[in-house]
């Protein structure tokens, strides 16, 4: 599952490069997994062997769960930076693992590998407790060991199975998006499409659960009907987040600019710009403008790092970013491939000329009203 990060988890370490997180959740589920294995599963299978050994199989069998599911999400970090895509941390919590991953698949081949490496390595693991069951079986082994084996081999199949499903935000959802993308080469109708899929799945879900609830009087057939809430409420915001994105793709650079930018020059101080430009205007960004021509970008956020008693020998030239360092666009170029440029710039504000003359410049205010418009036309 791949979406942003719960609140409340705390730092585990890393892998390949990759924050690992664990919610508090999951501290909930592991108990409840040990609890139940150790003093009612393993008790009810294996009578003969002392409480201890089920207590200590019940605990091993979740860890291994824990492990085999963190070995889930790190499949998809791996492949994601293996094609280029930053990933910025994993967390494990209740109803699995989340990776947060900085960007988007690139083709729709990508994304099938990312999202679809998660259910096959669950797979993998499920398969190789099997067939090491078996062998232990075969050479004479019994007792908790295999009843762990085996649990362990059924959980990573069904988690496997599960997350294949083909509905947003499960694995199989991201695989559906790929397929879809490729077929209608229409990424944003494939996320809608994925999205709405997973909003039917989870209220499905939240149905069978509330009928197991009346059916059996038993409180843990409420868990398919928490899950499929949980779901329902992920796919309905990735269908906004989808919308959203149909509709910025719609815009261009010139919807969003904001024209006839005021300059500066570049031999002033930081203490004039200050003083004549920033109070005077409130803009937090100005071309910088030397020998007639546009030279380069200040923000105010460059200004801060100037200490205040050198403001006054500082010129705004020395501070500024250069016009090689700065993002320089077209009015007509799509607004998310400036976004894209945006995001490997090392300042999130673009120039915008037409035909060699500065017509506009694009600030995080102009992207911050541009979603909210997004967000208010998909809504």
């Amino acid at each position: 599952m791949s979406q942003r990060p719960e609140p409340g988890a705390f730092r585990a370490g890393h892998v390949f490069g990759v924050a690992v997180r664990v919610h508090w959740s999951v501290l909930v589920i592991f108990a409840l997994v040990a609890w139940g294995l150790a003093f009612t599963t393993f008790p009810q299978a294996y009578p003969r062997s002392s409480g201890w050994v089920h207590v200590l199989s019940g605990l091993v069998a979740s860890v291994a769960f824990l492990l085999g599911l963190l070995a889930h999400e790190v499949s998809h970090a791996y492949v994601a930076k293996r094609h280029g895509i930053e990933v910025d941390s994993i967390t494990l919590w209740m109803f699995g693992g989340v990776s947060q991953l900085r960007g988007k698949a690139s083709s729709p081949g990508v994304e099938l590998q990312v999202a679809g490496v998660g259910p096959l390595v669950s797979v993998l693991i499920g398969g190789g407790c099997g067939l090491l069951a078996a062998a232990l079986v075969r050479s004479g082994v019994s007792g908790p060991v295999i009843g762990t084996l085996i649990w362990l081999a059924e959980a990573n199949v069904v988690l496997a199975v599960f997350n294949a499903i083909p509905a947003a935000p499960l694995d199989g959802g991201r695989v559906l998006h790929a397929a879809l993308w490729k077929w209608r080469d229409d990424s944003p109708w494939a996320s809608l499409a994925a999205a709405r899929a997973g909003r039917v799945f989870g209220v499905l879900l939240v149905v069978f659960g509330v009928w197991q609830f009346i059916a059996t009087d038993s409180p843990t057939a409420l868990w398919p009907a928490l899950l499929g809430w949980f779901l329902a409420r992920a796919a309905s915001a990735e269908e906004l987040q989808a919308r959203m994105e149909k509709t910025m793709s719609l815009l261009s650079v010139g919807d969003v600019m904001s024209r006839h930018p005021d300059t500066v020059p570049a031999e002033i101080s930081v203490a004039e710009l200050i003083d004549r430009y920033i109070f005077r205007q409130h803009h937090s960004t100005f071309p910088t403008v030397q020998d007639g021509r546009v030279a380069g970008l200040v923000s105010l956020r460059l200004v801060k790092q100037v200490p205040v008693d050198a403001r006054s020998e500082t010129l705004v030239g020395d501070i500024a970013y250069p016009l090689d360092q700065v993002v320089v666009t077209h009015p007509d170029l799509p607004l998310v491939s400036l976004v894209e440029q945006l995001e490997q710039s090392p300042d999130p504000r673009a120039l915008v000329f037409d035909q060699g003359r500065l017509v506009g410049v694009v600030t995080p205010t102009d992207l911050v009203r541009a979603t909210r418009l997004a967000g208010g036309a998909a809504g």
